[in-house]
């Protein structure tokens, strides 16, 4: 490990990988004409495509964890540029669907392949996609996808003096690795 990255909090190291990754496929499938966050839309697009379903924006916002607003935002740039439909919903005229053109299919094949090569590079030093750290590493990512993070959630809150001896554990944790 780096040593830019020793001491570093899981919060922080948490950052750096996501961004390292959404700079990596933003590269990848910029020649594409996507973004990284087009490529979500369509890549999950093209995944529940498969599965049978025609989501509405706010599916596919809660599937992303993208904003609704935002996948609003970018589902009109994507039908703008050929590779998105989006069509009110008759049972919901507020709702609006979702689904890939032929052409989105094409580019939304290319764009997981080259993704998917991506998420190799990525995960060889884990033993590879199959990999068992891999899906011990992918077991954790959702056991914390799963905890919310929202202030408006009742989370039991510790008092002032549990808080003071977290800070302290973590500090004197610190300290003992760096010694």
């Amino acid at each position: 490990m780096s040593s830019v990255f020793e001491h570093a909090t899981p919060g922080f190291l948490v950052w750096r990988l996501s961004m390292k990754w959404r700079v990596a496929v933003d590269r990848a499938v910029a020649p594409l004409g996507l973004t990284h966050a087009q490529y979500s839309l369509v890549a999950s697009l093209y995944g529940m495509h498969h599965a049978g379903l025609r989501p509405s924006q706010r599916q596919l916002a809660d599937h992303t964890g993208l904003e609704p607003l935002y996948v609003s935002k970018l589902a009109r740039a994507l039908e703008t540029a050929g590779i998105v439909d989006r069509t009110r919903d008759p049972a919901d005229p507020r709702a609006v669907r979702l689904s890939l053109t032929q052409d989105g299919q094409t580019v939304a094949r290319r764009a997981i392949g080259v993704v998917h090569g991506l998420l190799d590079q990525l995960l060889d030093p884990l033993g590879g996609f199959d990999g068992e750290r891999t899906r011990a590493f992918s077991d954790e990512l959702a056991t914390l996808l799963g905890v919310s993070l929202d202030p408006h959630v009742d989370q039991p809150t510790g008092t002032d003096a549990d808080q003071t001896r977290s800070t302290q554990k973590h500090s004197d944790q610190r300290r003992s690795d760096e010694e």
